[in-house]
């Protein structure tokens, strides 16, 4: 069986892509890239048919991930072809509840830090778009450990007992 992803924050060019490719890498890496199908969207059109950012594009290459892409907005269609549908933050959280028209489509929206062992109280991806290069080595650390957590919940099938 194969699982669907859409990893999603507000416009889908620094944390969402990043999380999609990541996850994909590590995916592939594990053995498990049949698996899953991932994908990213953000929450607003502000950045529709963007690259991904330039800056979290050279974080990540020079830490060996490589990654492309075009941003595009979630749409409520996705909320149901995808099983998982993982939000960098609780405004992003928030948008995609709104969205949904159902409860089992409000069931599969996840945190990204609910992933991350190290995550403390605040449970939103910093968004370091505005901020220096230092915020974007932070996010990448902080999806990279993420996106393994996610991995391994998976793996194990933790996810489902938390739904």
């Amino acid at each position: 069986m194969v699982t669907r992803i859409c990893f999603v924050c507000l416009g889908n060019i620094v944390r969402s892509p990043l999380a999609e490719n990541l996850f994909r890498y590590h995916a592939e890496k594990a053995g498990a890239a049949d698996r899953y199908v991932v994908d990213s969207a953000g929450t607003s059109a502000w950045h529709l048919g963007e690259r991904p950012d330039a800056r979290m594009r050279r974080v990540a290459k020079r830490r060996g991930l490589v990654y492309d892409g075009r941003a595009r907005q979630f749409k409520s269609s996705d909320l149901d072809e995808f099983d998982l549908i993982v939000a960098m933050d609780l405004e992003n959280a928030d948008d995609l509840h709104r969205m949904a028209r159902t409860i089992d489509q409000s069931d599969k929206i996840q945190l990204m830090l609910a992933f991350d062992p190290q995550a403390g109280a605040d449970l939103s991806v910093p968004d370091p778009y505005f901020g220096g290069i230092d915020g974007f080595e932070k996010v990448y650390e902080i999806v990279e450990r993420s996106v393994l957590g996610l991995l391994e919940e998976l793996k194990h099938g933790d996810l489902e007992s938390k739904r």
